[in-house]
């Protein structure tokens, strides 16, 4: 054990935390939001979950960090919110842009019985995890075209250029970025037919993981990280090696990683600490947003 993951809980606390943290924390979160849509509330306890995760996590980061060196100060809290807040809400006004312009006319339709080749008479849980599969191979192809086509790697180099993993900076992304990879995930759900809800519901857990594998703390995973991104496997995809880092495409799940050949993940060494890209990215929010139009 490296001096960095040393942390202040004690030994025996600190390895029972560690293993069943991931995944209580998850389960948590999605009981919240199965009881927010017990109560027809889903986007109250969503929030409610989210920050229950959000508050735990950070508090797991300040007393059993994996990276120590992680929790100093890079400069890049506002930067990190500002891409959160904006990413989110140009994905949300482009939805309700999309009523004036008339494109709801061709989504209204999958809140219709019938449409489309769904299933859904299947029990709602089968429905999710039938969503996750299936979005998650646009989730894939969407982060993967974003390492390997160079001009939708300006836009996602935003995101890579952190050179620490927090929970604050797991929705730094460029709000072209974010755009793409949602359009190209839940496209295929749209075309299948796929009910509001299980859209919903694809979108808590896929936000649930999505902070739960960016967060700086010393977890245990064993088997999970065959199945689940997990941090583990996240902190080797922001490695500046390339060979660790274009591996590790999924959002939630490792099928598709499975599948074609993109999975990495050894226990021969640790991951690096010290993680980026190799181009220099400005530190100021706007000047990143502008930075991936600039010619080079």
């Amino acid at each position: 054990m490296t001096e960095s993951s040393v942390s202040t809980a004690p030994t025996a606390l600190r390895a029972f935390i560690g293993w069943t943290a991931w995944p209580g924390l998850l389960a948590i979160c999605i009981a919240i939001t199965a009881y927010g849509f017990a109560v027809d509330h889903p986007a109250l306890f969503f929030n409610i979950a989210y920050a229950f995760l959000a508050l735990c996590l950070y508090t797991l980061e300040q007393t059993m960090p994996h990276e120590r060196v992680w929790n100093e100060n890079d400069g890049q809290t506002f930067a990190n919110i500002a891409h959160t807040l904006t990413s989110k809400g140009v994905v949300q006004s482009l939805v309700i842009f999309s009523a004036v312009i008339g494109l709801t006319v061709y989504i209204t339709p999958v809140n219709e019985p019938g449409y489309g080749i769904w299933p859904r008479t299947w029990p709602m849980g089968g429905q999710v995890v039938l969503a996750v599969i299936v979005a998650e191979f646009g989730f894939y192809w969407a982060h993967r075209i974003a390492h390997e086509w160079p001009w939708l790697w300006r836009f996602h180099a935003v995101h890579h250029s952190v050179t620490r993993l927090w929970i604050v900076n797991t929705g730094r992304f460029h709000f072209v970025d974010r755009f793409k990879s949602i359009l190209i995930g839940m496209a295929i759900l749209l075309a299948l037919g796929a009910p509001m809800e299980v859209l919903t519901w694809l979108s808590a857990i896929t936000a649930y993981i999505g902070m739960l594998t960016h967060c700086n703390v010393d977890m245990r995973f064993g088997p999970l990280s065959w199945w689940f991104n997990t941090p583990e496997l996240h902190r080797w995809h922001h490695s500046k090696d390339l060979r660790e880092g274009n591996k590790n495409y999924s959002e939630n799940i490792m099928l598709w990683d499975h599948v074609f050949g993109t999975f990495y993940n050894t226990r021969d060494y640790r991951p690096p600490a010290d993680i980026g890209i190799q181009e220099a990215m400005p530190a100021g929010f706007v000047e990143q947003l502008v930075w991936p139009f600039r010619k080079r």
